[in-house]
């Protein structure tokens, strides 16, 4: 039913970050806290007997990992939303994550504002597909419930010619999800574009102080550029 509450379980193993998230989540309209539990073997009882339509789940857990609750959650066929909220924001993590249909990913700390966007996103996609009749949507359908779920692209200044904002998405996608400093070498494998290209979107971050600019000296001497994010 589209005009339902959407039914939010909370998990995280800070009690008293829990509580604050269950207060947040309580302020915003078309959700209800339905329970708060603070280990992984609590999550997945909880989910057995509540129901509920979206988990907000910290992936560092006492007696688990996140991602765990998450395969077995799946495994069980529940079906019902997850959207991470944690400190781990390790690449291998984040991938897992992601291949267990984590809708959202946010990384603490957060803003109470970030939360209420991403929760309001949440609800426009959530109800859409409520709404929606059992049939075969459009691509253009699928595309616009996906789209409800992102935030706009983190905004640099002065976007000069010859910059796509795709690619400059995928850039700094990559840069905000690397532990240690990269180089152009490594954004360019991994978005796959030429290394130039790589290089001319990670100085346009370091102009505009999105990106932090260090050197690695190689065998050679020849000094190289590594780009850590700074962004907001």
């Amino acid at each position: 039913m589209p005009d339902e509450p959407i039914r939010t379980l909370i998990v995280d193993g800070d009690t008293r970050l829990a509580e604050k998230q269950g207060s947040y989540v309580d302020q915003i309209p078309g959700f209800a806290v339905i329970g708060i539990v603070h280990s992984g073997a609590e999550a997945l009882d909880f989910v057995s007997r509540g129901r509920p339509h979206l988990v907000l789940l910290d992936l560092l857990l006492p007696d688990t990992t996140g991602v765990e609750v998450c395969r077995t959650l799946r495994s069980r066929g529940a079906a019902l939303d997850i959207i991470a909220v944690t400190s781990a924001s390790d690449l291998a993590t984040v991938r897992a994550a992601l291949s267990y249909g984590v809708v959202q990913y946010l990384v603490k700390p957060l803003s109470a504002a970030t939360l209420r966007d991403r929760l309001h996103r949440f609800a426009t996609a959530h109800r859409e597909m409520a709404a929606t009749p059992p049939r075969h949507l459009s691509q253009g359908e699928v595309d616009r419930a996906l789209a409800a779920l992102r935030p706009p692209a983190t905004p640099v200044a002065d976007q000069p010619k010859g910059v796509s904002a795709t690619t400059l998405d995928s850039v700094v996608a990559q840069l905000r999800a690397k532990t240690v400093p990269a180089s152009a070498e490594d954004i360019a494998a991994a978005i796959g574009v030429s290394r130039a290209t790589a290089r001319r979107y990670l100085e346009h971050l370091a102009v505009h102080r999105l990106a932090i600019r260090s050197h690695r000296y190689g065998r050679c001497g020849r000094p190289g550029n590594l780009y850590r994010w700074q962004g907001a």
